[in-house]
């Protein structure tokens, strides 16, 4: 199985390792597609830990985290959450935009935070001490936060802080080379075209353009797609529905795949 690539851009790695000997969680706050969830793959390969991810949402339960009562021809019986699971057996449990997940759910968390390490299981009266491999890490997007949607300083406080940001330019082409195995210029080119549009004041772009989109990007290009098409498709249409949005972006786009327009 090979394992999965990323690219230090400075002392992240070196951070969570000493986190993880120190069973200390870990928050990671970044912007959407900047590689939050492809360092955590990463780190779990190079800790040798298994990483138990969950994507957080309006809709997720205590119990999804947890586990809960199932019913097959046998009767009744538990079922462990994915929460659950890393803490018996190992692991890191990854909670990606925790701030989407309810307040109710995120404090059965508290426990495992602190100098504790324990989880409670209200419904089967278990008091559950952390594997010493279990390692909580959450993280979310400061972007997306809101007077309703936010975490509280106190939750905060429980873990050490990472803050992710999109790589810087030579950092990302290397990453973009690496996954998609596009030529050098175009890489230099796409991640010029990102940095343009990063730099944008526009409102209507509600979302920069992600080290993920600009992959997308070139995994097409490398398949022989039309550059300007690929990133028409993976770029532009990604970041707006606004025509006037779309023009700019478009216009921006043909300053560096001009040539390869098809009319």
């Amino acid at each position: 199985m090979s394992k999965t690539y990323y690219l230090p851009q400075s002392n992240e790695v070196e951070l969570f390792k000493a986190a993880a000997q120190m069973n200390l969680p870990v928050l990671i706050k970044g912007p959407t597609g900047c590689g939050k969830t492809r360092f955590i793959e990463a780190m779990g390969e190079a800790l040798g830990r298994d990483v138990y991810t969950v994507v957080c949402h309006d809709d997720l339960s205590a119990a999804d985290l947890v586990g809960r009562h199932l019913i097959d021809e046998n009767g009744t019986y538990w079922q462990d959450g994915p929460l659950t699971r890393a803490v018996r057996n190992g692991g890191i449990c990854y909670l990606d935009e925790i701030i989407e997940a309810r307040k109710d759910t995120t404090v059965v968390l508290h426990s495992l935070a602190d100098y504790r390490r324990v989880l409670p299981i209200d419904r089967t009266g278990e008091l559950i001490e952390a594997h010493p491999d279990f390692m909580l890490v959450i993280s979310y997007n400061p972007g997306y936060q809101n007077v309703l949607k936010g975490m509280k300083p106190s939750t905060k406080q429980r873990f050490i802080s990472l803050t992710f940001n999109y790589p810087k330019p030579e950092i990302e082409k290397e990453i973009i080379i690496q996954e998609s195995g596009v030529d050098t210029d175009a890489a230099q080119k796409l991640v010029t075209i990102a940095n343009e549009i990063r730099k944008l004041s526009d409102s209507d772009i509600q979302e920069v353009v992600s080290t993920r989109l600009l992959i997308y990007a070139a995994k097409l290009i490398a398949k022989g797609f039309n550059p300007y098409q690929a990133c028409m498709h993976t770029v532009v249409e990604s970041l707006s529905d606004e025509d006037d949005v779309l023009e700019v972006l478009e216009k921006l786009i043909a300053l560096h795949f001009q040539k390869d327009i098809h009319v």
